[in-house]
């Protein structure tokens, strides 16, 4: 059985009074301006707030205009995007929403604020609070009582079939919170067919989920619902790569939520090639030089251990010769001189040759094995 959440309305309100961007608004605004959707949620659930949505009924354009010059209109979605005391804020118009077709982008028009809260994807997302002064909850759908029990549900029967990424994000808040979903909700999503929207909008949906915490268990959910298809074993190897990722020597060698889209939904098959432990220094460091980190991280976690040699040691290791140097030499451009640097760094990895004068003999010598140096 799942556990609710016990909402905190301290911290919702003293997100309300406190925030520097909220509090720059209510000074400009000269009506009623409301807190929506996922900074509620966050706020009661005692989550960080990291969005902060905000809703007028009206044209959002000419407050948006007073806080910031620069702000970025959207005309067909009734939004403004702006940064406010160096946060970023959404102002929106309430609206109604129709889809021309399943999957489509929606048609919005001017509405009330109610209107707005009923098109949203979630119970625990529609809910309102004015800004200003003894604003009380605005929660018409149920998402206290939703919250506290722990669910997601939809609002409406059609709701995947309008906008099916909600289903993506299903899996996101799921996880996050570490909800069930309803069950008139998990029979609804039974249907959903992520193929009447562009990859594109899955794509974003996919690099949400990966941005998460829990974004194991939100993809393992998705798959589970059959959103998402992937080898079970793709978890584990995502897994082991965050392990990697977070300690010496691989720590930071690539995103988090790029080594998590990679394992899970990537080409795997580079990464393998790097499996096979190299019979020495040389043909390991040939093996890995040129590969992209993410690469590297991968096929560490395929098992390659090999490579923390590579990623502590080999890809340090520098010639003191260049291919200038040859040239200068004599030898002709061309791929001699790439054999004959290359003969150099194998006799530095493998035997220990040092120092300018070693490395150039080998070097000439491997290079006029090709078509000679002059």
């Amino acid at each position: 059985m799942t556990t609710g959440l016990d909402p905190d309305y301290n911290r919702l309100a003293s997100l309300i009074w406190t925030h520097p961007a909220i509090e720059r608004v209510r000074e400009a605004a000269s009506q009623p301006v409301y807190l929506v959707g996922g900074a509620i949620r966050d706020g009661l659930a005692d989550f960080q707030v990291d969005d902060i949505d905000l809703v007028v009924e009206g044209d959002p354009v000419p407050l948006a205009a007073t806080l910031d010059p620069e702000a970025r209109i959207n005309d067909r979605f009734g939004t403004v995007n702006l940064l406010v005391e160096g946060e970023p804020v959404d102002i929106a118009t309430a609206r109604t929403e129709i889809y021309s077709r399943p999957g489509a982008l929606p048609e919005v028009k001017p509405g009330s604020l109610e209107d707005d809260l009923i098109r949203r994807d979630f119970t625990i997302n529609a809910m309102a609070i004015g800004i200003g002064p003894d604003s009380e909850l605005i929660d018409p759908l149920g998402g206290i009582a939703d919250l506290k029990s722990g669910v997601l549900r939809v609002l409406h029967d059609k709701s995947f079939e309008d906008d099916p990424t909600r289903a993506l994000r299903a899996a996101r808040y799921a996880a996050r919170f570490g909800f069930d979903l309803e069950p008139k909700t998990a029979e609804l999503m039974m249907a959903v067919n992520l193929g009447s929207i562009s990859r594109d909008r899955v794509e974003n949906e996919l690099r949400l989920i990966a941005l998460e915490d829990n974004a194991l268990e939100a993809l393992r959910l998705a798959r589970l619902w059959g959103l998402v298809d992937f080898e079970e074993e793709r978890l584990d190897l995502a897994e082991a790569a965050i392990e990697l990722i977070e300690v010496e020597p691989w720590r930071g060698e690539a995103p988090r939520e790029a080594v998590i889209l990679e394992a899970i939904f990537g080409d795997l098959e580079s990464a393998t090639e790097l499996t096979a432990e190299p019979a020495g220094p040389w043909e390991g460091f040939r093996l890995a030089r040129g590969r992209s980190p993410l690469e590297l991280v991968l096929g560490r976690a395929l098992g390659a251990v090999w490579l923390d040699r590579w990623q502590r040691d080999w890809r340090w290791v520098e010639l003191e010769i260049t291919g200038a140097d040859l040239l200068a030499a004599g030898v002709p451009e061309g791929p001699q001189v790439g054999e004959g640097l290359d003969a150099a760094m194998e006799a530095k990895l493998n035997r220990g040759v040092s120092g300018g004068e070693g490395e150039m003999a080998i070097a000439l010598e491997a290079a006029g094995a090709g078509k000679g140096a002059k």
